[in-house]
């Protein structure tokens, strides 16, 4: 089938077209350590209340709220001590008219309804407490199932596993989740002019630079990079190589996508049955972008241009390859930042502009902004959408960007 592409869409246009073949691929069973960071595949329901039981907030005294009605610092109430309940331990049914010593997490007893802190209160020396506040039901205790009910959903369906949703799980007792599998991501450049990294220096080549980072990209997304062997500028071998890649889960391409005489890369899409999607983003850097797809095989086929193809990866594929990971949502984080400088740019498209970030989202463009230039995407914050119908920019103008450091670190404390 012969591949039509048509008219050059908008990135939002692209992104409509292409999402919808970015879907999950199956479940797997992970236990948890092993599933921190992925999305669940099923909802969780929570097997018991959590708390478990009533237990104390403070380490104070277990009373009745009725034997200590009216109780003040001036006027204490003076109850017989009996027994202690510490965490891990089971204590007797409190006595009407007694108090007993409680700690930090330990069941509330049988009989007491109200916690009063030890703070609240002195010990005298024949084996009684004063209490000196009227502590209401309930003041200081944590009750059963406040939390979390047994029976209902605890985690639905999509929620991302962290650091809180695995000690929630570990606490249901529960040692292993059903989670989205991997995509694995094939990533083929080609080039005569692409050599190996450890490849001896010939007259005319280059290392091919554009499989690692986009390996790294695909890898800080969630996924699993394949890094197929480079290929020549040939149909054939392009061709074969096509092949190998489409038994991935994702084929991505790099190169070969362009006007030039030797890109052979759209025409061997069709000879190993990618069908029609676009060639053409109004984006730059890295208008010339194929998209098809295979079956249910998404195929991005990038620019060759280093910045081209990082920049497309990220507003283009890393939405994608979110999505397929079970994701809810999968875009990068967007906000408003002001300008540092003056910019301009050309307009006709919307421009991806790399900055850095500092202060309260102050934003400098990178000077270097050439599509072939790898050292503009050197500790870059955000990308900066400029608009493809305005040509200047003034310092102090509040510009959309996207942030694309999953941790973006400050210099001081936020508590200094």
């Amino acid at each position: 089938m012969a591949l039509g592409f048509p008219f050059m869409k908008s990135v939002q246009e692209a992104l409509e077209e292409m999402m919808p073949a970015f879907v999950p691929i199956g479940t797997e069973r992970l236990s948890l350590l092993d599933a921190l960071g992925r999305f669940l595949g099923e909802e969780v329901t929570a097997r018991a209340d959590i708390p478990a039981f009533a237990n104390s907030s403070m380490d104070g005294y277990a009373v009745r709220a009725q034997d200590v009605a009216g109780a003040s610092a001036a006027s204490p109430r003076a109850l017989p001590l009996v027994g202690e309940s510490k965490a891990g331990g089971t204590p007797p049914p409190l006595v009407a008219g007694t108090a007993m010593r409680i700690f930090t997490g330990a069941p509330v007893p049988e009989g007491a309804d109200a916690v009063v802190m030890q703070e609240d209160t002195t010990v005298g020396g024949d084996a009684t407490v004063n209490i000196g506040v009227a502590a209401p039901a309930g003041h200081f205790v944590r009750p059963r199932g406040n939390d979390l009910r047994g029976g209902r959903t605890m985690l639905p369906r999509g929620s991302r596993i962290g650091p809180g949703e695995l000690g929630i799980l570990a606490a249901q007792g529960i040692s292993a989740v059903t989670v989205f599998r991997k995509p694995r991501v094939a990533i083929l450049s080609t080039g005569d002019e692409l050599r190996d990294l450890h490849d001896p220096p010939a007259p005319g080549s280059i290392v091919n630079s554009n499989a690692y980072a986009l390996a790294a990209m695909v890898r800080e997304a969630g996924c699993e990079p394949v890094v197929l062997p480079n290929v020549p500028d040939d149909v054939d071998a392009t061709v074969a190589s096509l092949r190998a890649g489409l038994v991935a889960d994702v084929l991505l391409t790099c190169g070969g996508v362009s006007v030039g005489d030797y890109d052979f890369v759209k025409a061997a899409f069709a000879s190993v049955g990618i069908e029609a999607g676009f060639w053409k983003v109004r984006i730059k850097p890295g208008k010339p972008l194929v998209f098809g797809r295979r079956g249910t095989t998404p195929v991005v086929g990038l620019p060759g241009n280093c910045m081209s193809a990082m920049v497309t990866f990220e507003a283009l594929v890393r939405p994608g390859l979110r999505a397929m990971l079970g994701d809810p949502r999968p875009y990068r984080p967007r906000a408003s930042v002001t300008l540092a400088v003056d910019h301009r740019h050309a307009t006709g498209r919307l421009e991806l502009v790399r900055a850095r970030l500092a202060g309260a989202n102050r934003a400098t463009p990178l000077r270097l902004q050439d599509s072939g230039s790898l050292p503009s995407w050197v500790d870059v914050d955000a990308l900066l959408l400029l608009a493809e119908d305005k040509a200047a920019y003034s310092a102090g103008e509040t510009v959309p960007a996207l942030f694309v450091r999953d941790e973006t670190g400050a210099a001081i404390s936020p508590f200094a």
